[in-house]
């Protein structure tokens, strides 16, 4: 795109000030409670190599099979602290128009030692920011641990909304004595925006010399399984917890001893790094276990009722993508959240251009934020999208997501076409959603129908991209695609 401005100003301007009003005026969408949920998202890092301790991203549209997003390469990557993070956790808030990464400060293959580490190592988190999954702030350092009396680290960060303050529960693994005996101890604090936080307070302990590493907890609809919140830690064993607030008191439910999974305690299958989801289409839960000890990475485990260990049954219906993945955490996403993710990392979705029926050398792309038809189209990336699962959801819906322009979309404003950054509202996932249907000049090409003007198709008209009603032999012409991939 060039710096000058679009032949209609007016519109861009108009556009633009549309994206300020939903960002600073419109109340966000309580994506938990109004969308379904259609694929799932997993952060996790990938080991000890160069590259491997920074934030790596798989997809998965059934929660047990995974792809590699960014062509299985960093997504993020961390400038502060040691400059390398592990266990990384995703955290959404309530309403659905904020997440934040937060994650462990460590980079091994940088010459640490597992003793320094541990005992000389951060004590503080790194935490990155982000209003659609897609475009993250820069990383930042909370130094949680360091109140806490001869805190030696902070391992394996886990963050959760708790209804009962209002605000997240941070909590977190630190090795440090207590009563004389050191060791590793869950901690948390509560926080409202992962810069400022209370006080560290003890969280779990385990007696005796028993340290506890990594725990998650996952809330839970009431009554499955009995309890509200469910929460599985790495303590020698993988000890399953239970309890209805997340501050209160918990049961211990078992551990996963009987299927000979263990932490180290006894032997059997050593795991850590205990990862929970739900499945989106049913009540049944996936607890992924990471086979550190013999280098397989995740597993999963799964139950239709909590309630008891003994209903957790081994799976081998799953795959894992390219990546090894370590520890890490899953978020169930809604279609909207898929199709930003996908459209800037989801390189398993071909690169296509739409070609015009009645005019065959003409593609659509976007020049200055405009949308028109050209041929020849340089630069070539101009005219590419990734046709993804539709912004506002609906069974084949499509949004045209850019190439060269991530988070950018195809939508309509005014009937006119424009290219626009997603800002995550409900009109814009709308205005940028498109039903393909046989094409309206031949049954063999697409037309593309407005899924919030039903009547209105994308058509260009003088060349220039538009959603109008078709009536005619001229606008079912004008009206009708065909995808082309590359």
């Amino acid at each position: 795109m060039s710096a000058t401005l679009p032949r209609r100003t007016a519109v861009v301007l108009a556009t633009a000030c549309l994206l300020l009003t939903c960002l600073a005026a419109v109340a966000p969408k309580r994506a938990t409670a109004l969308e379904p949920f259609t694929g799932y998202l997993m952060a996790h890092f990938t080991g000890e190599s160069a590259n491997g301790e920074q934030i790596y991203l798989a997809h998965s549209d059934d929660g047990l099979h995974w792809t590699d997003l960014n062509n299985g390469q960093v997504v993020l990557r961390s400038t502060v602290g040691t400059r390398g993070v592990r266990d990384p956790s995703l955290v959404r808030s309530p309403n659905g128009d904020r997440y934040w990464i937060v994650a462990t400060d460590l980079r091994i293959a940088g010459g640490t030692s597992w003793d320094d580490a541990a005992n000389r190592g951060s004590t503080s988190l790194v935490v990155w920011e982000s209003r659609d999954l897609v475009n993250w702030s820069s990383p930042w350092l909370i130094n949680v641990a360091g109140a806490i009396p001869g805190a030696g680290n902070a391992w394996a960060p886990e963050a959760i909304y708790n209804p009962a303050t209002g605000d997240y529960v941070l909590y977190w693994a630190t090795n440090s004595p207590v009563n004389g005996v050191k060791k590793h101890r869950i901690w948390y604090v509560r926080t409202s925006d992962f810069r400022s936080f209370t006080t560290p307070q003890l969280y779990i302990e385990r007696g005796g010399t028993q340290g506890i590493i990594d725990t998650q907890i996952i809330e839970v609809p009431s009554g499955a399984g009995g309890y509200r919140y469910y929460r599985a830690s790495a303590d020698g064993h993988i000890t399953i917890e239970a309890s209805d607030s997340i501050l209160g008191t918990w049961t211990t439910l078992g551990d996963l001893s009987h299927m000979g999974i263990t932490n180290g305690t006894g032997g059997g299958t050593v795991v850590e790094g205990p990862m929970w989801a739900r499945f989106n289409d049913r009540d049944e839960w996936a607890l992924w276990l990471d086979q550190f000890a013999t280098g397989r990475g995740y597993m999963p485990i799964t139950s239709t009722d909590l309630g008891s260990t003994r209903n957790f049954r081994t799976r081998s219906d799953y795959s894992m993508g390219g990546n090894r993945k370590r520890h890490g955490s899953i978020l169930s996403i809604t279609a909207a959240e898929e199709s930003r993710v996908l459209g800037r990392w989801g390189d398993n979705v071909p690169i296509s251009r739409i070609q015009s029926y009645n005019f065959q050398d003409r593609y659509i792309r976007h020049a200055d934020f405009d949308v028109r038809i050209d041929a020849n189209v340089s630069p070539a990336q101009d005219a590419q999208f990734r046709l993804v699962p539709g912004l506002a959801g609906g069974s084949g819906t499509v949004s045209f997501a850019s190439v060269n322009y991530p988070g950018y979309y195809l939508r309509h404003y005014g009937f006119d076409l424009t290219l626009a950054a997603d800002d995550g509202s409900g009109t814009f996932a709308a205005d940028a959603t498109f039903r393909p249907v046989a094409g309206l000049a031949d049954s063999s090409w697409t037309s593309y129908q407005s899924v919030n003007y039903p009547d209105r198709y994308l058509r260009h008209y003088d060349y220039l991209l538009r959603l109008d009603p078709i009536n005619d032999a001229q606008a079912r012409a004008d009206a009708t695609w065909r995808q082309v991939t590359g």
